[in-house]
């Protein structure tokens, strides 16, 4: 059996790279740092006027029609003739062009009812519709089947 007469290199883990790409890391956060204490470190003295002459804008809640169970209809908790209703929506549509109208139906209702709602809201030219449901809880006894 023969014996090695020559030794092998021993095996080196180059960490050159490594560290530069650590050395690289540092100074992209050392300037990142430096940036974000420039911007507090700015101060600005806006100017002021008297009047914007802009008024605020009001968050508009859209309008509820309520349909009880005998068929009674309700805008915004005023009582309505369903012929009438059509003609009240689009006067409010022509001040308000972006209407929102939420439906409430009834349980007991009839949903002819409320269709017939759904049906003076299309007429009228609103495009934003909704109906309102609540939703059924086992806690309350109710279940969704």
């Amino acid at each position: 059996m023969p014996l090695k007469t020559q030794h092998d290199a021993e095996v080196q883990l180059n960490l050159t790279p490594m560290i530069d790409v650590l050395f690289t890391l540092i100074l992209f956060f050392m300037v990142a740092a430096e940036f974000s204490e420039m911007d507090h470190e700015l101060e600005v003295d806006l100017p002021q006027v008297a009047e914007a002459g802009m008024t605020a804008v009001e968050k508009k809640s859209p309008r509820t029609i309520l349909v009880q169970a005998d068929g009674q209809v309700r805008l915004d908790q005023q009582l309505v003739a369903l012929a009438d209703l059509t003609g009240q929506l689009r006067t409010a549509l022509s001040s308000t062009p972006d209407l929102q109208v939420v439906i409430q139906g009834d349980r007991e209702c009839p949903f002819q009812y409320v269709a017939a709602a759904m049906a003076a809201c299309r007429e009228a030219g609103v495009a934003e519709l909704g109906i309102s449901v609540q939703t059924a809880s086992t806690a309350a006894g109710g279940s969704l089947k």
